[in-house]
């Protein structure tokens, strides 16, 4: 296999270059007719002739797949055909990375290959949830319904992590706003007041000695200070991808009240709309069990939900190991289990799925209620620190005047 660099021309009349991997020439002058391109020019690319290209657009997120299955859906329903549909949603998709994965999948559809599988080579683009959920529905003849579910399921888990967001926002920016704050004291203010300090000809007090050598060391050493952080968040990005600090992480969010709430309700809430969107288009519980805690944010509970998959083989029902892992609440196993004893699984868990979307949204409005005064109480007592030290001597030269 090689790879060739191509000028072409399309429907439109407009040039399109680009390079393709291919036994040769001819190979790349068939896949570009079949995307309705005209070659112009076909030549082998080395290393040094090759196309370098670097795309800073971000992957796919919910929205932008909530977006694609409903579009898509609508499409199926008005009697549009896979291929046509995916022409017009490559045409008007505005994430770069989603219209290349698009464009690939249509030139394999055409091929005869599976959509399934042709979105299956994108699993950076298109989750395996989605994959899995489009191949029941293409196996039972319902891709629209299994577009629908997935649209839904992408508009809560969207809805979701907006709503997460949100709740950083408040707190990313007050933090910005407090290290600005200390910079500038520390670097600026500060400064000005040295030598009135040493003018007094006085002790200092401690607080403000630390302050001024604080001052100090920023201003001769910054580049230590930088490089430090730099060390630190690199060294804490790579404790964040092994397994001790996933698992370090997944046990903090259980332990500090504040995110204990949130993160219970949100993996409840994933657990019940994820599964619930596989068994109803079809998927059997096992794979669904495994799908769902490979999208558990929480290694905890991913953990619990791979261990409830092989119990689940064993023929024990779901709502037992979801007991006994003792992270879920009691509503979420309770109710799984009347499911499971009515016949009516996929029915309960879209309950507790709507459920605990309003609880996740609550549990947010709560969490940004709580942080709120404690960041004002925080931010308040570093500038009352830096102020204090440069207060205290003022006070202590005016108490000793006093004295005189």
């Amino acid at each position: 296999m090689a790879i060739f660099g191509y000028v072409a021309i399309d429907k439109l009349g407009k040039e399109v270059k680009g390079s393709l991997e291919a036994e040769d020439d001819k190979a790349i002058a068939a896949m570009l007719r079949q995307q309705g391109l005209l070659p112009m020019e076909i030549k082998t690319q080395s290393f040094l002739t090759k196309d370098i290209s670097i795309d800073f657009s971000p992957n796919a997120n919910s929205r932008d797949l909530s977006v694609f299955c409903r579009q898509f859906n609508s499409m199926l329903k008005a009697g549009v055909t896979i291929i046509d549909a995916l022409k017009l949603l490559c045409e008007q998709t505005e994430n770069k990375k989603l219209t290349k994965a698009i464009k690939d999948v249509q030139a394999k559809v055409e091929k005869g290959e599976s959509l399934a599988s042709s979105l299956g080579e994108h699993s950076q683009i298109f989750p395996k949830l989605m994959i899995t959920t489009i191949a029941a529905g293409e196996a039972s003849g319902s891709i629209d319904i299994a577009f629908e579910r997935m649209s839904v399921h992408f508009e809560k888990a969207a809805k979701t992590k907006a709503l997460v967001k949100k709740a950083m926002i408040y707190p990313a920016v007050v933090a910005i706003v407090a290290v600005a704050v200390v910079v500038v004291m520390l670097v600026v203010v500060i400064p000005n007041y040295t030598a009135m300090f040493d003018d007094l000809g006085t002790t200092l007090p401690t607080i403000t000695l630390v302050v001024v050598g604080m001052s100090d060391f920023i201003r001769k050493f910054w580049y230590l200070l930088v490089l430090l952080i730099a060390i630190i968040v690199t060294g804490a990005r790579y404790f964040l991808q092994t397994d001790l600090g996933q698992l370090t992480v997944g046990r903090l969010a259980l332990k500090i009240p504040v995110l204990k709430n949130l993160t219970i309700k949100s993996a409840s809430s994933q657990l019940a709309r994820t599964l619930s969107t596989l068994l109803s288009s079809g998927v059997s519980l096992i794979e669904a069990v495994e799908i769902t805690a490979n999208t558990m944010g929480n290694v905890l509970f991913k953990k619990a939900l791979l261990n409830a998959r092989d119990e689940i083989t064993r023929g024990v029902p779901l709502s037992q190991p979801l007991e006994s892992c003792k992270l879920f609440p009691p509503m979420v196993y309770h109710m799984i289990r009347i499911g499971e004893e009515a016949g009516s699984t996929e029915e309960m868990l879209e309950k507790l799925a709507d459920y605990y979307d309003e609880e996740v949204e609550m549990a947010t409005q709560s969490l940004m209620a709580a942080m709120e005064p404690l960041i004002i109480i925080l931010m308040a007592a570093i500038v009352g620190v830096l102020i204090g030290a440069v207060m205290a001597p003022m006070l202590q030269m005016y108490s000793s005047l006093d004295n005189i």
